[in-house]
């Protein structure tokens, strides 16, 4: 039987001018994981628009909000993970026999310059045989060398300032492998999303995948959480085509509480005060 993963969502906004949110917080339609329930609530009652990125399986919903609102959204959803163990001897591929859908991961982008960073990867990692063990190399070489610290990075801090600053986060860490491995030629995407962690509070959670033996292969840079029990709500180049949330308009962020069940059962309608706590300070 495969493992069923319970997700609740709880975010909420203050709206201090009529502003337009973009929101990427359900669990993406792809191989791997199946939605078994779901159940999306947006608070006041407001037209929402859904619509999927067909090539990634990511779902978004868009909604305006009026000065004065107070948005609240709550999404839960049970998720059955379907991703068996990633094989240690993949190789990497020559450039010319990759996928026309997959030579865009080997470009630089906006937070992951591999063009900038081509000198630094050939003389940390060049030595290495190439496959698996070397995209292993760059996520030992990262949690060697990068400190996880939150509050060192903002939305701007790009795979360069991280490799300057020796500092960052989840999304830091995925952003600077992306960065190595494509600038060693190895295609290499974002993938955010659900898992649970040891110490709360529980966030979004960004990794990356690398293109190995004719494949997409998750590896997480951080080593919090297991790779195998994420579930997938975004995929894209960096950041910028993933984001959990995009508002157009002056609004804040009141109050951001994410719950993972591992074992499948229903998150709390009285979660952990403490961890309700720490993410305010987080979203602050």
């Amino acid at each position: 039987m495969n493992p069923v993963t319970a997700i609740r969502c709880d975010l909420e906004y203050t709206v201090h001018g009529d502003a337009h949110f973009l929101f990427n917080i359900q669990a993406a339609r792809t191989a791997g994981q199946r939605t078994l329930e779901e159940k999306l609530t947006v608070t006041p009652g407001i037209a929402v628009q859904e619509f999927e990125d067909t090539n990634n399986g990511n779902r978004f919903f868009r909604c305006d909000a009026r000065q004065g609102d107070v948005l609240v959204v709550r999404y839960d959803a049970r998720v059955e993970l379907a991703r068996p163990p990633a094989d240690p001897q993949l190789q990497e591929g020559r450039i010319a026999d990759l996928p026309n859908e997959v030579l865009h991961c080997l470009m630089p982008t906006r937070y992951c310059q591999s063009d900038v960073m081509g000198r630094a990867a050939q003389h940390l990692f060049g030595h290495v045989p190439p496959g698996y063990a070397r995209v292993e190399t760059i996520c030992q070489w990262i949690r060697d060398n990068i400190a996880y610290e939150v509050g060192t990075s903002t939305s701007t801090t790009s795979a360069q300032d991280v490799y300057l600053q020796r500092a960052g986060v989840c999304r830091d860490f995925a952003h600077l492998a992306i960065t190595f491995c494509r600038a060693l030629n190895i295609p290499a995407r974002l993938v955010v999303g659900y898992v649970r962690f040891d110490e709360p509070p529980q966030d979004f959670h960004a990794v990356f995948e690398a293109w190995l033996g004719g494949q997409w292969v998750m590896f997480d840079a951080t080593a919090m959480a297991p790779v195998d029990r994420m579930v997938r709500v975004g995929t894209g180049r960096d950041a910028k085509d993933a984001a959990f949330a995009t508002m157009f308009g002056p609004v804040s962020m009141r109050y951001m509480h994410i719950q993972v069940n591992h074992d499948g059962t229903a998150p709390s309608d009285n979660p952990d005060p403490r961890q309700a706590t720490m993410q305010r300070q987080i979203a602050s």
